[in-house]
């Protein structure tokens, strides 16, 4: 049986080759999106910035800007012959110890080479007594130095500089960037396509009424499509399939004709009425299955390619609802991201942090375990982890009361309180 390591890295060696040979990005469809559209999609271009940043010299501060040539030592005296001020800039000419007042942002005119702060001047004593209308003079406190307090056209970006690269996951902050550029859209990867189906005739889609007691309410397409809607993808849901053989083929039969990855829940153990993994080997192949996990043993890992040029790839999770969202954090998501054609530094990563556990753990050797805990903060900022006594995966109560997974390596034993233990915070409370 793999690790979870093991397969972790099978599964994005397999994506990489998709990358590279059976999808490759440079061949994918790109399609132009709004700017208030474009979080969390994947830049499909590089991007050049279309004018130098700041597009010309910007006064850092509330001052006075001295014309070239000025005698700016203490005691000195500059008659200020006008302002600037952010979009209404100075026009005129300037001569030594001359000078405009000028305001934060505003356009620092050609001919001077200096800003000072009206705190380093008399202004604060006189400036109740001027007609601003007319010319006036300053006096300086202290010696201004050459040069001071202006930011340079061009100095933090230059005209056709490359500000952004294919591949960027465009944030909040890349659209402060792009709309400061005055760029309104842009270039991304079109979404891939995932096709989503659960298994399992006890099944019973929400808002549809439970008519005898052996049914249960599907919650696992639900609980996918949310842990999925951070990701730049179209979502078809094929809804809930009968356990036939029959039903099932024709099921991912039409999936794979329409998707670019099938992901499953149910249907993958070893149980007489579980059609899943026949049904891929039948239509492609599984490259893996069954992972050192607790829980979430029956994982599979394959890929379809019956009658296609371009292999879909299947994630077959379990259907129990713990399970299911402990696969699709640890091995579907990352797998998603990177085929999304994210660069390796911006693709989300699943945070780990050490933290002492507060209870006694029970685990047996053999497998990684993913428990539920709660993870807080002590009065000096440690972090600590309770953990809910019961482990059963079945209590889907505790796992929306937990705000993390405690994980505890393949092959360790039972953890006395007091040890320390890496801890996987819920992705969906750092957001």
């Amino acid at each position: 049986m793999i690790t979870v390591e093991q397969l972790q890295a099978a599964i994005h060696k397999r994506v990489e080759t998709f990358n590279q040979a059976d999808y490759p990005l440079s061949a994918r469809a790109l399609e132009q999106v709004e700017l208030l559209a474009c979080q969390n999609q994947i830049l499909g271009e590089d991007i050049a910035s279309p004018f130098d940043v700041p597009r010309q010299n910007i006064s850092a501060m509330d001052g006075f800007a001295f014309a070239k040539g000025s005698s700016l030592e203490a005691g000195n005296s500059i008659t200020i012959i006008g302002e600037s001020q952010a979009g209404s800039p100075f026009v005129g000419t300037l001569n030594a110890d001359q000078g405009v007042r000028i305001f934060t942002g505003a356009v620092v005119p050609l001919a001077c080479d200096t800003v000072e702060m009206q705190e380093n001047t008399n202004f604060a004593d006189i400036k109740d007594t001027l007609d601003k209308s007319k010319p006036y003079s300053i006096t300086l406190n202290k010696a201004v130095k050459l040069k001071n307090n202006i930011r340079y056209q061009g100095e933090e970006i230059a005209k056709d500089e490359a500000v952004l690269s294919r591949g960027k996951r465009l944030n909040p902050t890349d659209i402060s960037l792009l709309a400061n550029l005055g760029i309104a859209k842009v270039s991304v990867y079109k979404p891939l396509t995932i096709g989503l189906l659960s298994t399992g005739d006890e099944l019973v889609a929400i808002g549809e009424p439970l008519t005898h007691q052996a049914q249960i309410y599907n919650s696992n397409t639900p609980t996918l499509k949310s842990l999925l809607k951070p990701l730049p993808i179209t979502i078809n849901d094929y809804g809930i399939i009968p356990d036939d053989l029959s039903a099932t083929t024709q099921a991912v039969a039409q999936a794979m004709s329409e998707c670019d990855v099938l992901i499953s829940t149910a249907g993958v153990s070893v149980g007489d009425y579980d059609f899943l993994t026949t049904v891929i080997e039948q239509l492609g192949k599984i490259n893996h299955y069954k992972v050192a996990m607790k829980p979430g043993k029956p994982f599979v890992f394959g890929e379809l390619t019956q009658n296609l040029d371009t292999p879909v790839l299947y994630f077959g999770l379990p259907g129990n609802p713990l399970s299911a969202v402990v696969g699709a954090l640890n091995l579907v998501i990352p797998a998603l991201w990177q085929m999304t054609g994210a660069l390796a530094s911006e693709t989300p990563k699943t945070l780990q942090l050490t933290a002492t556990l507060l209870d006694d753990v029970k685990k047996s050797p053999g497998r990684v375990d993913f428990q539920r805990g709660i993870l807080s903060q002590d009065e000096s900022g440690a972090y600590q982890v309770s953990v809910f006594k019961s482990q059963q995966s079945h209590r889907i109560k505790q796992l929306s009361q937990a705000n993390c997974l405690v994980v505890l390596a393949k092959d360790s034993g039972s953890a006395a309180a007091g040890s320390q233990v890496q801890v996987q915070p819920f992705p969906w409370l750092l957001a």
